[in-house]
């Protein structure tokens, strides 16, 4: 009989094919927020609701050659941390005191927005050049941990 993944293995297992979802043209990222081992929301990254999705043509970021990492503000789509947030509000789920799933680090925005909804253990497994991010998630109460497999 095949052995059981641990949570973490299954969970990001999950958050890896919700990526497969994302509509960036530059980079695939999913998200997921689970409690008491039971995923509450998932998001993943792209164009907001009823917008056309990203392509090589329309993407403002590739156009002005923005690093990743920076000015996030310059691009029509949200993260996917973004996004599962926003899912458990619209559904009414009470996500304070969850875990957050991502397949990377995530920005400043998505880390401020983590400390504020109450998120308690972040889990990522990709890195992502955001200096302020990793300094903010040190200095908040979050437990942070980078996924190897």
């Amino acid at each position: 009989m095949a052995k059981r993944p641990s949570w973490d293995d299954y969970f990001m297992k999950i958050t890896q094919d919700v990526s497969t979802r994302a509509t960036c043209v530059k980079r695939k990222v999913g998200s997921i927020i689970v409690k008491e081992n039971r995923i509450l929301a998932t998001g993943y990254n792209g164009a907001p609701l009823g917008f056309k999705h990203c392509t090589e043509e329309t993407c403002i970021r590739k156009q002005m050659k923005v690093p990743s990492g920076q000015r996030h503000e310059l691009c029509r789509g949200l993260h996917a941390e973004q996004n599962a947030i926003i899912q458990a509000a619209v559904h009414g789920v009470k996500i304070k005191g969850g875990t957050l799933y991502a397949t990377f680090q995530p920005c400043v925005i998505c880390a401020k927005m983590m400390i504020n909804a109450g998120i308690k253990r972040l889990v990522y497994s990709g890195g992502y050049p955001d200096e302020l991010a990793s300094r903010m998630l040190k200095e908040s109460e979050m437990q942070v941990e980078v996924y190897n497999l």
